[in-house]
């Protein structure tokens, strides 16, 4: 009976130090942070893929300017955002979602500043969304990485989502 409850106690410290540590004992991360991943980069490639098409498509310099960053900050980070999926075993999208793929459809039947409003739009209101999601990963993310990466991008999704609405400010004043 004393060496059962003593093999008892020690798998009881064993599980419970598994809990205790972040990581120990998992494979995989908490699934929070998880689908933070999988949402960041979703929303990354779609943000590269339409960047594309505003650089293509755009009927002025300041949105075909907005696509271009667009595809070079979300390059960054989706690269950063690999390298952490790959470290934590975290299976991403490596295309668009169905939902940018029905948005780019729609994108592609715009042209002139139609194009122009109708991506701009879509952008302030994905990144609006981005911000709100770093922002939750940074405040209550578990994995440390996971966290550090929302934290040192957080401000450069700010950044987009300000020059998104300024771009689209300037496109309206300039229609008037």
């Amino acid at each position: 009976m004393k060496r059962t409850c003593s093999v008892l106690i020690a798998i009881a410290a064993v599980s419970a130090s598994a809990y205790a540590m972040p990581g120990a004992g998992r494979t995989t991360e908490p699934k929070a942070d998880r689908e933070f991943v999988v949402k960041a980069v979703e929303s990354g490639l779609a943000e590269v893929d339409l960047g594309k098409l505003a650089e293509e498509r755009a009927s002025t310099p300041q949105v075909r300017q907005f696509g271009q960053q667009m595809v070079t900050d979300n390059m960054k980070e989706y690269a950063a955002l690999q390298h952490i999926a790959a470290a934590k075993n975290i299976t991403v999208p490596t295309g668009p979602d169905r939902s940018t793929r029905a948005l780019r459809a729609r994108l592609e039947l715009l042209t002139g500043p139609a194009f122009d409003r109708a991506y701009l739009t879509a952008m302030v209101s994905d990144h609006a969304e981005d911000v709100s999601e770093f922002s939750r990963e940074v405040t209550w993310g578990r994995d440390r990485d996971v966290a550090t990466f929302a934290s040192n991008a957080l401000p450069t999704v700010e950044d987009q989502l300000r020059l998104a609405e300024t771009t689209k400010q300037t496109l309206s004043s300039d229609e008037r």
